[in-house]
């Protein structure tokens, strides 16, 4: 059994694509609307006949800086307020309609807000008629004489187009009159709307030029509208029901043969008059959905498309009929489009149908301008992104028009008042975008191959036979059938063929006699026909001959023309790629322009940078040389301060070495006197020795006893020194020492108390009230206080520990920094009196008269005779800066 093989569905054929590589731009027109009486501000201003200036209205910022913005817009051509409907008609539509006839296809179609003139220029009013019945009249006006009868054209279900014999047509023409499907539009011109019959005057009638006059047209037209996104057919006839209306059904979008998209069971009508067509249209205008809003008494609530679609096929040979061959038919076809205007529902006050009727005319705008952002973005990025056509049926069934199949115009109307600027604004936007999408040209159709002029020679032909006719006292009529049969009647009668008697002889006789007259008048007549038939074909032969030799000089002077086109066109070419190469080079050189300006900016920054930065070099090292200098200056002061230091200290040690041999040599000397006395009876005891000095506070009240002198050793050296180092000499003005205390008062204080301080577990502690408590003294401590106490602890001379608690102001140095200026001393002591003290002060050797040394508290007094300076802006330790303080010598 052999398996039957699975059938494919066959690949459906590529799209055509047009033959012209030529492109068009998109014709954009501007017509602006007067401004109506109650409307004050306006903010359109026409500058030219291509460019106008919008203006921002009182109260409406545009720039965030606050700023008025003014912009201008450019369009193929400017029509101000003054500019009639026959000058609009002029410069927009008169080509469309020249294409129309000469088998190219055209769409225009108005746009812009609601309320800004787009029906009024589309259908215009009584005396002021608009672009559609002007379209409609010039195309009548063209190809009046060359009409076919009705019905020789016939649509069919699939957008194409049929041709029928005159016999079918008539055949139709009686079938139609009879079921009367469609009611017949009346032609007579008083039973007219006087709206329609009053459009157009007939001083502003168009005629095309250049019309095939061997060709034979026929128009049909159609009127749908797209209502919320569906299609509906305003020439349907739908049977009214008062009970149950109907209603109307929405048509679907298909595609034809040659992809082409068209509106299956739409209604086509074929009219022969203007007149009738203006009806037809009014006829359908009644069926628009229009409603009244805040802004507009009639605002058109779909979009409406009036498609011309005019056919038309060559005659024969013989120029007398329509070549029956369907492949010869040439169909072309005029879009008008009324597009609904944008609103906003908050201005035109829309509820409940109307919004939702606005949101989907919104839409479909908004997926028109998607869609040829997208044309412009592919065209001039060289991208292919798919175009978004299905998204709308505005854009579906107008998408061929765009991919090459016709030319395309808009009409943008605005209304100048100031309500409507930021409307006005999204359309030119929309506009100015427009203009940059390039259609490709459509190509022009082909030519049959039948001798031009055939419909004027058949015509001559017919003329010529009445001429002849005329002479010879013939009828003067042009239909041939009737011209026979006045020949048949102009000859000689018959006469009377009764036969009364079977013998007769005469009647036959005469009945033979006149037969053979006619048969040689008919003889006659016909040699007669033939001379002029072969004249006048001689004739036609030689001016067939002189047309073909003027034919082939046209053809040959066309070719001349052809190769002089090709040579123009590639000039211009040649030119255009100089002049984009010229624009590139230009821009690189703006580019360069701008790139030496940013370096020559940047190397002038450097150059300031690089000044700015040798200057603050040359500070630092300047800076830097004096901080040399003076550093060298602080430890050359430093080395010799120390030296003097080590000199003090070493002889301080001597000293008090030499004191130490001395209090031992003493000792020694008593305990030999004691042991020689003990050996020497009947001697008395001598007085007990104070070897240690009592405190301090003692020896004011009471005198000491005189202390046994060395011979020439106190004498010999110098007095003891304290252990610290001496004080510099300063010229800083010192505070004079208050006898009180001053730590009670109600200052801040920075208490120091270093964190090897002992405990002593003493009853009297100090005790500082607004304090901030401190281990080592910082910047921030010193900042926020104005006085500086320093708990500090050592060892006095009877070997106990005394704490003194050295006072003293925070003061603002000029470097920015805080500076502790040292003015009072507290001693807080601890005294054993039952112990007698175990080291021997070193002012025991002094001399009486009181001019002894400091003494061990002088250590002290010198140590503390500093201020500390914390310097501004130092991320290390705090630097100290020895300042000597007079200090006043106790009494």
């Amino acid at each position: 059994m052999i398996r039957q093989a699975k059938g494919k569905t066959p690949r459906r054929p590529p799209p055509r694509k047009p033959a012209s590589n030529q492109k068009d731009p998109v014709g954009v027109y501007c017509r602006v609307r007067p401004l109506g009486v109650e409307d004050e501000e306006c903010c359109i201003e026409v500058i030219s006949s291509t460019t106008i200036q919008l203006h921002a209205p009182e109260g409406f910022r545009t720039n965030r800086n606050g700023e008025y913005k003014e912009t201008q817009y450019s369009f193929k051509k400017v029509f101000g307020v003054s500019v009639s409907q026959m000058e609009l008609f002029e410069y927009v539509a008169k080509p469309l309609v020249d294409d129309l006839i000469h088998g190219k296809n055209g769409l225009l179609f108005t746009y812009g807000v609601t309320g800004s003139g787009k029906t009024f220029t589309m259908t215009g009013s009584p005396g002021q008629g608009g672009l559609l019945p002007r379209s409609l009249d010039m195309i009548f006006n063209s190809i009046g004489p060359y009409q076919a009868k009705r019905y020789v054209f016939k649509t069919d279900d699939k957008n194409g187009m049929e041709v029928q014999s005159e016999v079918d047509a008539l055949l139709e023409r009686q079938r139609r009159e009879n079921n009367l499907p469609v009611p017949k539009t009346p032609s007579s011109r008083q039973k007219l709307d006087p709206e329609i019959a009053d459009m157009i005057k007939p001083e502003e009638a168009y005629k095309a030029d250049g019309v095939d006059e061997d060709s034979s047209y026929s128009i049909f037209v159609s009127y749908i509208e797209i209502y919320n996104n569906y299609i509906y057919d305003l020439l349907e006839e739908t049977q009214e029901d008062a009970i149950k209306p109907k209603p109307p059904q929405s048509k679907i979008l298909r595609e034809d043969q040659n992809h082409n998209m068209y509106v299956a069971g739409c209604m086509e009508v074929e009219v022969k008059s203007a007149e009738e067509a203006f009806q037809v249209f009014w006829r359908g205008q009644k069926k628009r959905k229009v409603a009244n809003t805040r802004l507009n008494r009639e605002s058109s609530r779909s979009h409406s498309v009036f498609i011309i679609k005019l056919a038309q096929a060559p005659l024969d040979a013989d120029g007398d009929n329509i070549l029956q061959d369907k492949n010869q038919v040439t169909v072309s076809q005029l879009c008008l489009v009324d597009l609904a205007g944008s609103e906003r529902t908050g201005r035109t006050g829309a509820e409940g149908t109307r919004i939702r009727e606005a949101g989907n005319i919104n839409q479909s705008l908004l997926n028109l301008r998607t869609c040829i952002e997208i044309l412009r973005e592919n065209q001039m990025c060289g991208t292919n992104r798919m175009v978004p056509y299905r998204d709308s049926k505005v854009t579906h069934l107008f998408k061929n028009y765009f991919d090459g199949e016709g030319k395309v115009k808009m009409v943008v109307c605005v209304n100048p008042k100031a309500d409507d600027y930021e409307e006005t604004l999204l359309v030119m936007r929309f506009a100015e975008m427009t203009q940059e999408v390039e259609v490709a040209r459509p190509v022009d159709r082909p030519i049959c191959g039948f001798t031009p002029g055939r419909r004027h020679r058949n015509q001559a032909f017919k003329e010529e036979l009445s001429r002849k006719l005329e002479e010879r006292g013939g009828p003067i009529d042009r239909d041939v059938p009737t011209v026979i049969n006045h020949l048949v009647h102009s000859l000689p009668p018959l006469p009377s063929c009764e036969l009364t008697d079977p013998h007769d002889d005469i009647t036959l006789p005469r009945l033979i006699e006149a037969l053979q007259n006619r048969h040689r008048i008919r003889q006659m007549m016909t040699e007669e026909f033939n001379k002029a038939a072969n004249t006048m074909k001689s004739m036609l032969q030689d001016l067939d001959s002189n047309l073909i030799a003027k034919d082939n000089f046209i053809h040959e002077q066309n070719g001349k023309l052809g190769e002089k086109d090709k040579i123009i066109q590639a000039n211009k070419e040649e030119i255009e790629r100089l002049e984009k190469r010229a624009r590139m080079q230009e821009h690189k050189i703006d580019i360069l322009q701008k790139t030496t300006k940013i370096y020559e900016g940047d190397k002038r920054s450097l150059q300031h940078e690089l000044e700015t930065r040798e200057q603050r070099l040359q500070r630092e090292l300047s800076e830097k040389r004096r901080m040399e200098q003076r550093m060298h200056g602080v430890v050359s002061d430093t080395q010799h301060k120390w030296e003097k230091e080590c000199e003090r200290r070493v002889n301080a040690m001597q000293l008090e070495m030499q004191n130490k041999l001395w209090v031992k040599d003493e000792k020694l000397k008593q305990l030999k006197a004691i042991v020689t006395e003990s050996k020497t009876p009947g001697r008395p005891d001598p007085p007990p020795r104070q070897t240690q000095p009592q405190p301090r506070q003692m020896q004011t009240q009471t005198q000491p006893q005189p202390q046994p002198k060395r011979p020439s050793r106190e004498e010999r050296l110098p007095a003891k020194r304290s252990a610290s180092p001496s004080p510099l000499p300063t010229t800083t003005p010192v505070r004079p020492l208050h006898r009180r205390s001053r730590s009670a008062g109600g200052e801040k204080w920075v208490d120091h108390k270093p964190a090897s301080s002992l405990d002593l577990g003493t009853v009297l502690q100090p005790v500082v009230p607004n304090a901030i408590q401190v281990s080592a003294p910082n910047e921030k401590a010193l900042s926020k206080c104005d006085r500086y106490v320093l708990t500090h602890q050592e060892v006095a001379s009877d070997g106990e520990i005394q704490t003194k608690l050295i006072k003293g102001e925070v003061i603002k140095t000029r470097g920015g920094g805080q500076a502790v200026q040292f003015t009072d001393i507290e001693t807080l002591r601890q005294e054993l009196t039952t112990i007698p003290s175990r080291k021997r002060k070193s002012s025991e050797g002094a001399p009486a008269n009181g001019n002894q040394s400091d003494g061990a508290w002088t250590d002290v007094e010198t140590r503390c005779s500093m201020a500390m300076e914390m310097r501004a802006g130092s991320n290390m330790a705090p630097g100290f800066e020895h300042h000597g303080i007079t200090k006043r010598r106790k009494p």
